[in-house]
């Protein structure tokens, strides 16, 4: 967290010069944190350059991530138990433990700061991943399933989320999309078909209801008027995007593996489920 300035500047100011040298250190140790923020996230620790390793790139991926999940879940106002919850769940997810936890804990906190560099740390974000198309789309799609965590979707968050989109270059019809498609997994999740299908290896021991065979649907990306071919051409182009492999060849930090993995399954699973309704082969 950026306040360390603040606070030093504000004591040494107030010893020095009493009430009027505390606002003066207070002012200048704002400076100092926003010139601090800068260096971390412009090239310096951590920072996205082109002169740095793909262990760098990796960290300063995975830092820039839960900074802005940060950014997003104080959009609404205030960030609240819930928002902690969802990005400690993430975290559990991931397994992370450690050194790791913490650098996410305080990439978090980072995020939440009133002058966190937003545009700044995407623009770094998309020119370390310059080709890397599917690389920005994980990004983009772990802060919709942030923001979605809780079953809804903020006004404010939404407007967010259009900014953090068009910063790493994608349209604002190919954002509602991932969102549609992000609340069809959600209710997709809630539905209990993506345990079914771990739990009871690739079978489903209850028929969907109309809603729920939609948002398989749309989880995969296509109409229920989709022929099987279409199908299937849909799922392997999801799967082409999300899979593990192919995200870590591009760069994928190894912490993000396992939420890769879990989209693959949930894809799997939607699929199996349409083809099992609807007879394709």
């Amino acid at each position: 967290m950026q306040v360390w300035g603040k606070i030093l500047g504000a004591f040494f100011g107030f010893l020095l010069g009493g009430p009027f040298g505390l606002l003066l250190g207070l002012f200048l140790g704002h400076k100092f944190d926003k010139a601090r923020a800068k260096i971390y996230y412009g090239g310096g620790f951590g920072g996205f350059s082109g002169g740095h390793s793909s262990a760098e790139n990796q960290a300063a991926f995975f830092y820039a991530a839960f900074a802005v999940m940060g950014h997003v879940a104080k959009a609404k106002g205030r960030v609240t138990e819930e928002e902690i919850r969802v990005a400690s769940a993430y975290m559990d997810r991931m397994g992370l433990q450690g050194e790791a936890r913490r650098q996410a804990q305080e990439a978090f906190r980072e995020g939440k700061e009133e002058h966190f560099p937003l545009e700044e740390t995407l623009m770094r974000v998309r020119q370390a991943s310059a080709g890397r198309a599917d690389l920005l789309q994980f990004f983009l799609e772990l802060q919709i399933q942030a923001a979605f965590a809780d079953g809804s979707l903020h006004p404010s968050e939404r407007k967010l989320l259009h900014v953090i989109a068009r910063i790493l270059g994608f349209s604002a019809q190919q954002l509602e999309q991932r969102l549609h498609m992000q609340e069809a997994a959600f209710r997709f999740q809630q539905g209990g078909f993506h345990q079914q299908y771990q739990q009871q290896g690739g079978a489903f021991r209850q028929a969907p209801t109309k809603d729920q065979l939609a948002d398989a649907f749309e989880l995969i990306g296509v109409p229920e008027t989709a022929s099987a071919q279409e199908l299937k051409r849909a799922y392997r182009k999801q799967m082409n995007e999300h899979h593990p492999d192919k995200l870590a060849a591009r760069g994928l930090p190894p912490e993000m593996m396992e939420l890769a993995k879990q989209k693959t399954q949930e894809l799997q699973a939607a699929y199996d489920l349409i083809r099992k309704e609807k007879g394709f082969k």
